[in-house]
């Protein structure tokens, strides 16, 4: 048992002693954290103390509540810059982190989308990975390629960023992509996927890629962990008001 704080004040101490504990990996994201009693009990405070220093590093993400469990460690937010396209590879090495990728299927489609715009009996490669960023699972990408632009293309060449392989191997250059982004809960089936309790929120991106002069590359559907996201913008002069482009969801 740790002891009694002295000299500064038992609120700044064990916020400080908490606080070290998760940015020092000894609890890693998504392992659950000391409860208010084991708090108490380990620093000798109240458990009135031990539930205030708690609630700050929730409110302050360090740490999550889920109803029924308990504590636990918060996943780290990654931006998603709505301006442009960025590697998820590239982004968690940004943040100093390890990414991972786990390809989940990979095969010729068998269902090709329409916005792909495929000419009869063309192929297309339809992929599922999972995105990991320190061992934690937060993206679940489902993916059509239009074979005829990257042949050849091979399982393993998935495990990293794809964005890069394009470039590097096939020379192709990605001009953009259209999107629309909206909030969905996780079934059973996509909550496993990303190790969360179904229901959970998440963040749906469906959109199309193109090359140069719109000529479409891919079409996805991908999920991203709610808890583990913000999305990022940044905003110009103040303009004035105008019909807003969006469509109805039925």
């Amino acid at each position: 048992m740790n002891q009694p704080f002295a000299r500064k004040p038992l609120y700044q101490k064990l916020n400080q002693e908490l606080r070290k504990s998760i940015t020092s990996g000894q609890y890693p994201p998504g392992q659950q954290f000391l409860s208010e009693r084991q708090v108490a009990e380990q620093f000798s405070v109240s458990r009135v103390t031990a539930n205030k220093v708690l609630a700050s590093l929730v409110g302050e993400g360090l740490l999550e509540f889920r109803k029924g469990l308990g504590t636990f460690v918060a996943a780290p937010k990654y931006d998603y810059n709505l301006r442009s396209l960025v590697s998820f590879t590239a982004m968690v090495d940004a943040h100093k982190g390890r990414p991972e990728t786990r390809v989940l299927v990979f095969r010729q489609a068998r269902e090709i989308p329409k916005s792909l715009e495929v000419a009869p009996m063309e192929a297309c490669y339809y992929m599922e990975r999972l995105r990991c960023a320190n061992g934690l699972p937060v993206i679940l990408e489902r993916r059509w390629v239009r074979e005829r632009f990257c042949p050849g293309l091979t399982k393993a060449e998935l495990k990293g960023s794809i964005y890069e392989l394009w470039a590097r191997k096939y020379f192709l250059s990605v001009a953009g992509a259209e999107q629309t982004i909206r909030a969905v809960l996780l079934n059973p089936e996509e909550a496993a996927a990303l190790e969360c309790p179904v229901a959970s929120a998440g963040l749906l991106n469906t959109s199309t890629g193109y090359l140069q002069d719109r000529v479409p590359l891919w079409f996805e559907q991908t999920l991203y962990r709610g808890d583990a996201y913000e999305f990022f913008n940044r905003l110009g002069t103040i303009e004035q008001p105008r019909p807003a482009e969006g469509r109805l969801i039925r």
